[in-house]
């Protein structure tokens, strides 16, 4: 026989008529009074325990991570500028990818390299004379000196992801800080850190910072050898396949400049601008994101309760649920949850069995 369930109301409050439920109604208006002191005095004993759940190194990363995440995500004039010189990179890209076409089959025809592609498959090897490249010296003569006396003005444009901004045709961080920049979504999506060079911009090499830069690297797909890009693969290899031409001649590309209008290379030197542009624009934002990330850890680190971090989020208009923070491990998921944790164990469990000798 099962025991009935006792619950007190108070006259006038809605019920549901179950079975098995008993129901005391309380009508007399000081007994009323008494049971909602005692009632108010219990709710606010929980909500006192809960807002004084002590901070500790988890509930600050957890909470640090919610308020940094709202800050990227802010429509922000810094973000603004930044996603404005993405889009002009791949403007600039389109109008000097297609100008070098033109300069370099000007050099180049393509009659010719048709040409000595039949000749090496007669001949083999000894007429293995064309090749594709992404990288150019341009140049162009139609400067003076001070004597009058004819300037050649010459440059390294590599059009490839991780192509050097000041034209050398070394690589350097100059183009990873590009890379990671404009691919800085589809990096965040694979738990990488696009931003690890602008959040380190006064630091020297270091373990945190390698560690980083390496990630992003292998999630672009950069094979990691600048003369043979055999070995890049993913956004790396997409990127790049984009802008490569034809060119006649095996040395290396600074044995073979190829002429150009001094408005040709001004062209090349807006695109290459543009794309430094966006590195600046980066760090710009990321900067301002840097700065309150800083203040809000020293405040945090300060914070002795879990509510004063509550109470600053509330304060910069960020929504955060106490409780959640409370019963969710660091990864986010609801451990304590009976049914969750439940799961979890049995997923531990060794349900192979030995067969017996």
């Amino acid at each position: 026989m099962q025991v009935p369930r006792i619950f007190i109301v108070l006259s006038g409050d809605k019920y549901p008529n179950e079975a098995n439920i008993s129901y005391i109604i309380l009508d007399n208006p000081f007994v009323k009074c008494i049971f909602q002191i005692m009632q108010k005095k219990i709710n606010n004993q929980e909500r006192g325990n809960m807002t004084r759940v002590r901070m500790n190194t988890e509930l600050r990363n957890k909470l640090f991570n919610k308020i940094k995440n709202v800050f990227e995500n802010e429509d922000t004039q810094e973000k603004e500028d930044y996603l404005l010189a993405r889009e002009e990179v791949d403007n600039q890209y389109g109008i000097a990818s297609t100008l070098a076409k033109e300069v370099v089959e000007r050099s180049y025809p393509v009659d010719d390299v048709a040409t000595l592609r039949t000749f090496k498959r007669k001949y083999g090897q000894p007429c293995d004379v064309v090749a594709k490249d992404k990288c150019f010296y341009f140049a162009h003569s139609e400067d003076v000196d001070e004597d009058g006396k004819e300037m050649e003005t010459k440059s390294h444009f590599d059009f490839g992801l991780f192509g050097n901004l000041n034209g050398s045709e070394y690589s350097s961080d100059e183009g990873k800080k590009f890379a990671v920049a404009y691919y800085r979504e589809e990096l965040k999506a694979q738990d990488c850190n696009p931003d690890i060079y602008a959040q380190q911009k006064e630091n020297k090499e270091n373990p945190h910072k390698t560690k980083h830069v390496e990630e992003c690297l292998k999630a672009l797909g950069h094979g990691g050898n600048r003369y043979n890009s055999s070995d890049d693969n993913g956004m790396t290899k997409t990127f790049n396949d984009q802008y490569y031409l034809d060119v006649i001649g095996t040395s290396y590309c600074r044995s073979r400049a190829i002429a150009c209008t001094h408005d040709e290379y001004s062209q090349f030197e807006t695109w290459r601008v543009a794309k430094a542009n966006l590195v600046s624009k980066h760090q710009t934002w990321i900067d301002t994101i840097t700065k309150q990330c800083d203040q809000l850890k020293i405040g945090l680190k300060a914070y002795r309760y879990l509510s004063e971090g509550v109470e600053l989020a509330t304060e910069l208009g960020i929504q955060v649920d106490e409780a959640e923070l409370i019963r969710t491990n660091s990864t986010g998921m609801t451990i304590y949850n009976p049914r969750n944790l439940a799961s979890m164990v049995k997923g531990k469990k060794n349900k192979h069995k030995q067969r017996a000798a």
